[in-house]
């Protein structure tokens, strides 16, 4: 069979080209002999090599991620370089194993009877030696597999077999020389895992190579196969190494709690947190845990279980020092264990314990900050002082907080769970400050924010935009009796009032929705005064309204467009007598009291004079509570028409409202779509998929307000029966985004006025968010890059959100789960681990875990995921899955 040259011919040329590399200009070590297949058109070529081939470049993978983790140690911080090492050992262990697997392949194949099997090992062979992906570093990869080999073949003393034995010698002689020109790189990077492998070529050729690789590989993706994403450093809000509090969103607290545990008065104050759903933070003093000897081992005593089950009921443990010493005045080693072995025993207790110290008494000096620095632990300080620990009067420590609180608005509250006082008047202190509108931060792994609202508080929307209650009237009309029947309005508008009632919450009492043969012109004009004018609606309300159906535009005989939209029974000879007037619709509009009113119309017509859009100031929440708005967005102008055929069963406009409406009209990231937002993301989208020129504006009397939708926190955990779009969903969505990125984001928007004219549209600029606000909304990107199979997107939007918020359950669920998809059952099963050290009853993660070791081949750990879900959700969504695969196993 012919083959290319091996190593000991090419070789002579080989080294030339280094010398020559070595003093020219050179983009990158060029490949080795180009006339040899890719390793896929070998395997293609000769079937039988495939298996050997995948095994090969396993083996290449974890040898390049090896070199890319570690070739720039020296610009890496001491915890950088631990986990680098860490991982890189995982790689090497991981190599290890694979040469096994490849060397029992070569086993079988040399054991087989077939004439063939010389010819399949000489196309590895080929592609050791010049497949034209290989630089000469890679092929350093293969050294020990070639070793193996050449052992194992030696025993056979056919003619082909001595051949071959003579040409994986040559080979090996070859790679010797280029492993002494590679000899101190790879010794610095191997060295500390197996003394045998070094190699190196000349620096410029190293350079090269490792150049080569960052093209493929990141630190930051290999850290994440292996189940580590690395947190951003923490936050320095009030200054660079303490947080006093001062920093909080107005009407903003903490709560924090000294000196325990305690026996009694822990476990009460937590029943209190409990019961107003609020969260606390809690700093335990060392020796009430337990002790560290001298030689670091670690002795928890009876209270320890009090701390455990502290943080396993979610709230943040930190560190107040061993034995409460006044650390201002203590230095040195009694510093450091003051600080360090608390930490130790924090740490024994449960790893998940918070990176947060507080000085007792508040004394503190620079070598005690420098040290925290070092051990990764931030100071928590705090601004109001509730005097527990001296006041023995609870009604005078609940008014000294009130009386605090007041003045700083904002701020850490300082408690002590030792004492019977501060259980006494912590409830009179909740109900009066939950009373005055205020909310309670957390901890969330990186900094303090508000998890989420207390139970049986309004809707976040409600807080948010101001809004008492929120109403709709959405018409859909495709069997129009003498006008051209429709496909998909009747669709249209079912979808949009479940997203209304569903994943905004209005009240399916007060969203009204006519379908066809309902939506008369009668019973179209009704709900609007029945049901919203007048008084009906209150001031605080929001009125959305949508109607899918037809449009006509009539020109009147003063020259102006006049625009109407179709009910069901309407003849187009007397549209202008019988359907709905755009004039009607703006005397409805005025008539209503509720603030906000937005009306969408999947329709095409002209014929209303609309003003620009909303207000651009970052504060315009405050200013939008005083400002009326009444907002038009339609689908397109009078001589054009619907595009009826979106993906699953909607026209093109309301497809991109849906998905606007999903998230992707946050424009600014806030959480909040804006009208102006929504019109435009979905005015440039639909044009550039359509023929349609969607138009949008204010209607007259509109005081500048803005509609206002707030996007809910997705709570969904990525399963098998998580819903992916459909391929022409997606291929519409990629057009969508395509134009999205062509334009410049912070460029105002250009879309149409009903008059045929042009309008801006600037997105207001975002406020600030919290790290929880800012992870909650990478993770529901990465969700809807899932639902369109865009997997290593999704995998990115995913760590980022653990980057901001490292306990996020359900953003380390999603991301092993995306591993998953991509048939990467290991890192899948590694992430879903994690989620369970994370939340371990969060039964949706142990089906997934059950699948990924499935599908590893790990029976045991497969059969306890799936036992344990079971226990979990004996009735769940997915128990009969579970089920079957326990008797598969």
């Amino acid at each position: 069979m012919p083959r290319a040259p091996s190593f000991r011919l090419f070789l002579p040329s080989l080294l030339l080209t280094l010398l020559v590399a070595g003093c020219g200009d050179n983009d990158a070590q060029a490949p080795a002999a180009v006339t040899q297949p890719s390793a896929q058109a070998a395997a293609a070529a000769d079937p039988a090599a495939a298996p050997l081939l995948g095994a090969l470049q396993k083996q290449l993978d974890g040898y390049r991620r090896i070199i890319v983790l570690l070739a720039d140690e020296e610009q890496q911080s001491a915890a950088d370089r631990t986990t680098s090492t860490r991982i890189g050992q995982q790689l090497f262990h991981d190599g290890l194993e694979q040469r096994g697997a490849i060397a029992t392949q070569f086993d079988t194949l040399l054991r087989g009877t077939s004439p063939q099997r010389f010819a399949t090992l000489g196309t590895v062979l080929d592609y050791i030696e010049s497949a034209p992906e290989l630089f000469d570093a890679d092929r350093l990869a293969f050294r020990e597999v070639l070793r193996d080999l050449h052992e194992r073949i030696g025993a056979d003393s056919s003619l082909p077999a001595v051949k071959l034995h003579q040409r994986i010698g040559e080979d090996l002689e070859a790679l010797d020389e280029i492993e002494r020109n590679y000899n101190q790189e790879l010794t610095r990077i191997f060295s500390r895992f197996e003394r045998t492998r070094a190699i190196e070529l000349k620096r410029e050729k190293w350079d090269d190579y490792i150049a080569h690789l960052h093209k493929d590989y990141s630190r930051e993706a290999i850290l994440r196969d292996y189940g580590v994403i690395e947190p951003y450093p923490m936050s320095m809000k009030d200054s660079d190494r303490e947080i006093f509090g001062r920093d909080l969103p107005p009407k903003t607290v903490v709560l924090t709690f000294d000196d325990g545990p305690h026996k009694a008065y822990t476990d009460e104050v937590v029943a209190i947190l409990k019961r107003y759903d609020v969260p606390g933070v809690f700093f335990e003093v060392g020796r009430n845990l337990g002790k560290v000897d001298t030689d670091g081992k670690v002795s928890l005593g009876p209270m320890a279980k009090i701390s455990r089950n502290l943080m396993e009921e979610g709230y943040a443990v930190g560190n107040h020092s061993l034995t409460h010493a006044q650390l201002s005045r203590t230095t040195g080693d009694a510093l450091r264990q003051q600080v360090l072995d608390t930490d130790t025993l924090l740490k024994d207790v449960d790893s998940k314990r918070a990176p947060l110290f507080r000085f007792p008494y508040g004394a503190r000096n620079a070598e005690g900050l420098q040290l925290l620095n070092e051990a990764g632990l931030k100071s928590i300080m705090w601004n109001i002082d509730s005097m527990d620990w001296a006041d023995p009067v609870p009604e005078s420590i609940v008014q000294r907080v009130l009386d605090q609180v007041n003045k700083e608005q904002r701020g850490i509250i300082l408690f002590h769970d030792i004492h019977d006082r501060a259980v006494k008047a912590l409830p009179q202190i909740l109900d009066r400050l939950i009373a005055d509108g205020y909310q309670f931060a957390g901890w969330n792994g990186r900094d303090f924010s508000v998890a989420r609202p207390r139970k049986g508080s309004d809707r976040d929307a409600t807080v948010t935009t101001g809004y008492e209650k929120s109403w709709a009237i959405v018409v859909g009309i495709d069997n129009y009796a003498k006008w051209p029947k429709l496909e998909y309005a009747s669709h249209d508008a079912q979808a949009v009032a479940d997203t209304l009632t569903g994943q905004f919450g209005f009240p399916s009492s007060q969203v009204i929705v006519l379908k066809n043969e309902q939506a008369t012109r009668n019973n179209i004009l009704a709900a609007f005064h029945d049901r919203l004018s007048d008084d009906r609606t209150g001031r605080d309300d929001r009125v959305f309204v949508f109607f899918a159906g037809h449009g006509a535009t009539r020109q009147l005989a003063s020259g102006r467009d006049l625009g109407y939209i179709i009910p069901v029974d309407s003849d187009p000879k007397e549209f202008a007598t019988d359907a709905i007037a755009m004039t009607d619709i703006q005397n409805i509009a005025e008539s209503m009291q509720a603030k906000h009113v937005m009306f969408v119309m999947d329709a095409c017509y002209s014929g209303l004079g609309l003003t620009r859009g909303g207000p651009s100031s970052s504060s315009f929440l405050r200013e939008n509570a005083r400002r009326s708005a009444r907002q038009m967005l339609t689908a397109g102008g009078a001589d054009q028409q619907v595009a009826d055929a979106g993906p699953n069963g909607h026209s093109v406009f309301t497809w991109v409202l849906l998905q606007a409406l999903a998230g992707k009209g946050d424009l600014n990231g806030d959480g909040l779509i804006t009208g102006t937002e929504l019109a435009a993301y979905v005015a440039p989208a639909v044009s550039a998929v359509s023929q349609q020129t969607p138009a949008f504006g204010s209607l007259p009397g509109s005081q500048g307000g803005e509609f206002v939708f707030q996007v809910p926190d997705s709570q969904e955990y990525l399963n098998a029966d998580t819903r992916q779009l459909t391929a022409d969903a997606i291929a519409l969505n990629n057009k969508v985004d395509a134009a999205q990125d062509a334009k410049n984001s912070e460029a105002p928007v250009t879309v149409a006025d009903l008059q045929g004219g042009k309008a801006k549209l600037v997105v207001p600029t975002a406020g600030p968010a919290s790290d929880r606000q800012r992870s909650q909304q990478a993770n529901d990107r990465g969700l809807q890059l899932y639902r369109e199979k865009r997997y290593d997107e999704a995998a990115v939007q995913f760590a980022e959100a653990l980057k901001l918020r490292p306990d996020f359950a359900q953003a380390a669920n999603n991301l092993g789960f995306v591993y998953y998809r991509q048939q990467r059952y290991a890192e899948a099963a590694r992430w879903l681990e994690n989620t369970l050290k994370i939340d371990p009853s969060r039964a949706v993660a142990h089906l997934n875990l059950g699948d990924a070791y499935f599908h590893v081949g790990d029976k045991a750990k497969a059969k306890q995921a799936y036992t344990t879900y079971l226990a979990l959700q004996p009735q769940g969504s997915g128990a009969a899955q579970a089920r079957a695969q326990l008797e598969k196993l």
